[in-house]
């Protein structure tokens, strides 16, 4: 079958998303050439477009860094995928488009039972919520963790990874709404942030112990607040900065009580790195979702030449859940 000379894309021109016609990428020894169904829109989609997170060297200058769809060229070294595979894949850039190049060590089978749109949804906040909670923090059952912004794309993934391997979840939320979607989803608590001071909370839901593991995409104030949240011996875990990237740092808590403060970015990490994590999810998180155990919460869908308006609907923060392209 004969593919299209040409593609829609959507680029970025000085801050603004413009749809635009491409030609089709091709496919290096060790990527496939996925006929895009679905991608899924991040926050740093929305920084990239700000300016203020530029792709890798050699990535895509396309935003887009997770898509699903159907494999349709195959790089001359893949051996274990096949031309008509229906897959979802973390990518570094490329996703807003018709076509796109994905890592062949980085394309996951589309869980049972999932439509395209669904399967767009799973790539970044799955790899991103299990490398930082499970791989760099270590939660353990019976643990209790603490997700901030609860009904995000990562926090509604982390709630639910959280609850399915028997840790306690408290999150932080910015309306009485958000609040009750998260504790529907499995969350034990959803604190409001807006109305109560989350570390008197958590230290009256956790006896004044503080919580295990903290998940935090929010930085700046938030830091030292954290520090008070924990627990002995606990690890924060820094993932962005919607707060700033500065703080002041009170070091007497984190020699006090053992705690360990860590961070990371997914996005530059090279494909081995990536691919140890995808192989961990296909392991342990594919049979929960193929199960109907989790799933990914979606709030809406724009078809892909809309995306400013999906970039609209994250930055106001009126979602609860993923915001899927679908083309």
């Amino acid at each position: 079958m004969a593919h299209p000379k040409q593609m829609l894309a959507i680029e970025i021109e000085y801050g603004v998303l413009k749809p635009v016609k491409r030609a089709l990428p091709t496919p290096s020894a060790h990527q496939v050439l996925i006929k895009v169904s679905a991608a899924g829109v991040n926050r740093p989609d929305v920084m990239q477009r700000k300016g203020l997170y530029p792709p890798p060297k050699g990535a895509s200058d396309l935003p887009g860094l997770e898509v699903s769809g159907t494999i349709i060229a195959l790089g001359e070294q893949i051996h274990h995928l096949f031309i008509g595979d229906k897959v979802c894949a973390l990518v570094t850039g490329g996703g807003y488009a018709e076509y796109c190049l994905a890592s062949a060590m980085l394309c996951l089978p589309i869980p049972e039972s999932f439509s395209f749109t669904q399967a767009a949804a799973l790539p970044e906040t799955f790899f991103t919520v299990w490398n930082n909670i499970f791989d760099r923090a270590h939660l353990q059952p019976g643990e209790t963790l603490l997700v901030h912004g609860g009904s995000s794309g990562i926090g509604t993934t982390a709630i639910q990874l959280g609850k399915a391997f028997k840790t306690k979840v408290i999150v932080t939320a910015g309306s009485a709404v958000k609040c009750q979607f998260c504790e529907e989803l499995g969350a034990d608590t959803a604190l409001n942030y807006l109305e109560l001071d989350f570390v008197e909370e958590i230290k009256a839901l956790t006896d004044n112990k503080g919580v295990d593991v903290i998940l935090d995409m929010i930085g700046g104030d938030y830091f030292p607040r954290n520090l008070n949240c924990l627990a002995d011996d606990g690890r924060l875990v820094q993932i962005a900065l919607q707060n700033g990237p500065k703080t002041e740092l009170n070091l007497l808590p984190v020699m006090l009580k053992r705690l360990t403060i860590t961070g990371s970015t997914l996005r530059a990490r090279d494909d081995i790195f990536k691919a140890a994590i995808a192989q961990r999810l296909k392991d342990n998180v594919w049979p929960l979702l193929a199960s109907g155990k989790i799933k990914p919460v979606i709030h809406s869908t724009f078809a892909l030449r809309d995306a400013a308006k999906a970039h609209q609907l994250m930055e106001s923060s009126q979602h609860i859940g993923k915001i899927i392209l679908t083309v």
